[in-house]
């Protein structure tokens, strides 16, 4: 409960630190995002001699208990389920590509911050992500539909010339692509 009132009152400030998972939960390489458990009789597991590309869409705003976009985490929940399976993060080819009502969480922080009056939550996870090799876009439709611009992104984020196509070049490079 004290861990809940700790990232609550933090929200409040636009910053929740991510809190290390529950017993039987393992955040392998994200550390704190996309919690997993792995079941030792799991079957489908990923052969780690192999490359996997995956094209992750998100295009919604919606926020998980801590504030931080529910689709971000379900690509640290990929990243997490692969390395620990023992797949290396250099054989993940993962790019996220941000459209439509989720765009606001590429912003940098002040630019976030002057449209929303509190920091951006999703800053810490997208650098967590970029830094275990996560590719960003953000579609240039997208962001001029909101009014910004390249200037106001987060470090790391390139301006697609949009997400529709992004997800056919993606998938013509025999990309999975993941709503």
């Amino acid at each position: 409960m004290r861990r809940l009132g700790v990232c609550i009152a933090a929200l409040g400030a636009g910053l929740c630190l991510a809190a290390a998972p529950p017993p039987g939960w393992t955040t392998p390489a994200i550390a704190g995002y996309g919690a997993i458990h792995v079941w030792p009789q799991a079957t489908d597991r990923p052969d780690p001699a192999k490359t996997y590309k995956a094209l992750f869409v998100v295009d919604s705003a919606d926020k998980g208990r801590n504030g931080v976009n529910f689709a971000l985490t379900d690509v640290a929940r990929a990243v997490n389920e692969f390395a620990a399976a023992g797949v290396p993060l250099a054989h993940l080819h993962f790019r996220v590509i941000v459209k439509g009502e989720a765009t606001p969480i590429v912003l940098n922080d002040a630019a976030f911050t002057a449209r929303f009056h509190t920091a951006n939550p999703d800053l810490g996870l997208i650098a967590r992500l970029q830094k275990s090799g996560v590719a960003f876009l953000v579609c240039g439709n997208a962001l001029y539909g909101f009014k910004a611009n390249p200037a106001q992104l987060a470090p790391g984020i390139a301006v697609a010339l949009s997400a529709l196509s992004t997800e056919i070049i993606a998938q013509n490079q025999g990309y999975a692509i993941i709503p």
